[in-house]
């Protein structure tokens, strides 16, 4: 570990150069989560920067330490996402070139918003990897000054400098969950919280499809998964960075993994009742509160980003609905006489069912006469309110059968 590298004074460097840039994503009380929880919880809602995440607090202040040489012959990054758009930014910033290879399956909003701040983005490769190996290649061709996503002392300084922010609003904070891809975030979060309080809990927060810091904690060294599979894409990084993992081992306190089906349901609470959007990585620490063995704590959970396309964003809300029972399907077998869809109606009406599409199947049966298959897909208030309506389709003489499967509902 190099001790010259995220002392507090460079911490405290960081946190003046990175205000230029940054807005100043006061602490948000949630009483939802609070009650859900036992703890008093808050947001840092990173999410709320101009660039959509926290990103631009490392790419802007690994900027500043650059030469003036540097800068003029400018620099590259390749990056499918957040770190794209806080290297362009910060580059624009100093009138400095960026150069962003992305993989040619980035969606088109990411690719022209990372446009947009000036930046001239270079789309080669299907996967992150391919990208990579481009960029360096350009970066020795061009003399270009590449600037990693994580695996970066001076860019974990600057995405350090949430835990700045956070300790001077909320000086008392016992818990800080942090999002952990590469791992940049959170060794910068952690160095500066245990600088400031030896005594504060960090924690950091993995996709369970795509958990390379905790096996590498496991194993003492750098682990490469095999694959990751998780819909948290900003943080579905094989490898986690080599020069960081000493930082984790010393600083973090433990690492909790959540699974996707936890990050449906707390993008919703975070829509319903925070009005916020935050894309599926930076939804890990709401999902790992309910994991915390703590109580009456005061905890941060940080927002780390809210850049989501409106198809994730769309299916997502859909399946989230489903995993709590507001939408749900149900199949019932009924002869095939006039007025049995009416009876089976004003059933689900009776109890404020609202039907959203009705499938009736004359075929699933060789007898016809004997039933028919009517397929109803409803919304409903929860699970309380789903089961009312089961219990009466049963009462009523149907024997009503759930259909879980996701393409049945939709």
């Amino acid at each position: 570990m190099d001790e010259k590298m995220l002392t507090l004074e460079k911490f405290e460097e960081a946190s003046e150069v990175v205000k230029r840039v940054t807005s100043r994503t006061k602490l948000v009380y949630s009483d939802y989560l609070s009650g859900q929880t036992g703890n008093k919880v808050y947001l840092k809602p990173e999410n709320m920067q101009f660039t959509g995440a926290y990103k631009v607090r490392g790419a802007y202040y690994a900027m500043s330490t650059l030469t003036p040489e540097q800068r003029e012959k400018g620099v590259i990054t390749s990056s499918a996402g957040n770190h794209a758009q806080g290297v362009a930014y910060a580059a624009s910033s100093y009138g400095a070139k960026a150069v962003i290879v992305m993989p040619t399956t980035t969606p088109l909003m990411k690719v022209n918003r990372t446009k947009s701040y000036g930046a001239e983005v270079v789309l080669y490769g299907d996967v992150y990897d391919e990208a990579y190996t481009k960029a360096c290649e350009l970066a020795e061709e061009h003399g270009y000054t590449f600037i990693h996503p994580f695996n970066d002392l001076t860019v974990a300084t600057g995405q350090g400098t949430i835990a700045m922010e956070i300790f001077q609003e909320l000086p008392l904070v016992d818990c800080i969950l942090v999002p952990i891809g590469g791992g940049g975030l959170a060794t910068g979060v952690s160095t500066l919280a245990k600088l400031l309080n030896p005594k504060i809990h960090v924690i950091g927060v993995e996709p369970a499809g795509a958990n390379c810091m905790q096996e590498s904690l496991k194993a003492g060294k750098v682990v490469t998964l095999e694959n990751v599979n998780t819909i948290a894409d900003g943080t579905a990084v094989k490898t986690p960075g080599d020069k960081l993992l000493p930082y984790i081992q010393k600083n973090l306190d433990d690492i909790i993994t959540v699974a996707d089906e936890e990050l449906i349901v707390a993008f919703l609470d975070m829509v319903e009742n925070h009005k916020m959007i935050v894309e599926n990585s930076g939804l890990l620490t709401v999902a790992a509160l309910k994991h915390l063995k703590m109580k009456d704590k005061k905890v941060v959970s940080i927002l780390s980003g809210g850049n989501m396309d409106i198809i994730t964003m769309s299916s997502v809300v859909q399946q989230g609905l489903i995993f709590r029972d507001r939408i749900f399907t149900v199949s019932v077998l009924l002869p095939d006489k006039p007025g049995q869809l009416c009876k089976v109606a004003d059933i689900v009406a009776r109890l404020n069912g609202n039907v959203i599409k009705l499938e009736h199947n004359q075929f699933v049966s060789t007898n016809r006469n004997a039933a028919v298959e009517l397929r109803i897909t409803m919304e409903a208030f929860g699970t309380e309110h789903k089961n009312q309506i089961m219990e009466a389709l049963e009462k009523g003489g149907y024997r009503p059968k759930l259909i879980q499967t996701l393409q049945a509902i939709l």
